[in-house]
């Protein structure tokens, strides 16, 4: 069954593209990212019929656990998808943390794996772990936060980790559904082993069918897959296709060359293959999939153009290649979430438990 999902813009929100965590590529944003205006866009996607709403985290953006916390007392039946970097905390912490989440929200979180692609960011944390030794630590932190929630006492010695009788002192009975992105070889072997959900940002669908194949061949676990991608959707094509215009007249060279200056210095694969998309002439790589936002936001770098027909046939695309589970969004988020959800998924399912 199909999920579908929104994004809540904790650097701020406006009507032009922005950076998603950090200040590289950022617009001036008209709407800052208070508990008010967040808790407005995540009732609306709860309006909606979306199963939850992701929340990215970065150096420039609030804290997703905190800011998370906080919805929830504004919110009924949306999830919380909070991103969070493996590394930054200790996994028994986010196992406890998590805990006290479901407790207070009445079980409405789901967890983003977010292990870094940009080494001056995760230095500026205080980070200097290289990107396949980032990857290999949250291996180790993912099982130990899945061995914590069962409530019985463990031990585990890695390379990263020394737990001695750790865990939770009850099993969590909500489980939060852990989703996982990256496009290195060792990215989705780890998202084989522990991930619920394998996240990929917007490609065209060929290559979306030959990363879930891949995925698929090497997962130990049942998967499902997930696209998080932009939408750009009005009554008519030629309507759409001018509100990418808009947009992309508003994103100004020094905003461009700041982004892909930052993008160039990132050892992230999944950031190399969004880049790619937008280096030729043509930003429309697709039927219907537009290149332009990538050039100054980072992560997921691409929308799907068009009338409501045409959005929901793309997405019928995917679905057909084996993707479960969309997770939009469009600028500015309050409005884009009514628009989106009423034209283009109607009556989604909810995010599995």
């Amino acid at each position: 069954m199909t999920a579908y999902h929104w994004f809540l813009p904790t650097t701020g929100d406006g009507d032009q593209v922005g950076s998603a965590t950090v200040t590289a590529g950022a617009a001036a944003h008209a709407r800052q990212p208070t508990v008010a205006y967040l808790s407005e866009v995540a009732r609306a996607a709860e309006r909606a019929g979306f199963g939850s709403a992701l929340t990215p985290v970065g150096a420039g953006c609030l804290d997703p656990l905190v800011m998370c916390t906080a919805i929830a007392q504004h919110t009924t039946t949306l999830k919380l998808l909070v991103a969070f970097r493996t590394g930054f905390t200790l996994p028994t912490l986010l196992a406890q943390q998590a805990e006290a989440f479901q407790w207070i929200s009445g079980g409405r979180l789901a967890l983003n794996v977010v292990t870094g692609g940009d080494p001056v960011e995760q230095r500026a944390y205080g980070d200097f772990v290289d990107h396949g030794g980032r990857y290999a630590r949250t291996e180790e932190y993912l099982q130990i936060l899945r061995e914590a929630w069962t409530g019985e006492p463990f031990d585990f010695k890695g390379d990263y980790y020394h737990v001695e009788c750790g865990g939770l002192a009850r099993p969590l009975d909500d489980v939060p559904p852990i989703y996982f992105g990256g496009a290195s070889p060792a990215a989705e072997d780890v998202a084989a082993r522990h991930a619920d959900v394998y996240l990929m940002w917007g490609e065209p669908p060929a290559a979306v069918k030959e990363r879930i194949e891949r995925v698929k061949a090497k997962a130990a676990r049942p998967l499902r897959f997930g696209l998080r991608v932009h939408v750009i959707v009005r009554d008519d094509a030629d309507q759409a296709w001018a509100e990418a215009d808009r947009l992309l007249k508003g994103m100004d060279p020094d905003r461009i060359a700041a982004a892909q200056a930052r993008f160039k210095r990132m050892d992230s694969v999944g950031q190399a293959r969004m880049t790619a998309l937008n280096r030729g002439r043509d930003l429309v790589i697709g039927p219907n999939l537009w290149a332009g936002i990538g050039l100054v936001r980072e992560g997921a770098g691409t929308a799907l153009v068009g009338d409501p027909a045409e959005i929901r046939a793309r997405l019928d695309e995917y679905r057909a290649v084996g993707v479960d589970e969309f997770i939009l969004s469009g600028w500015p988020h309050l409005e884009e979430a009514e628009r989106v959800g009423q034209v283009v998924t109607a009556s989604p399912a909810p995010v599995p438990a």
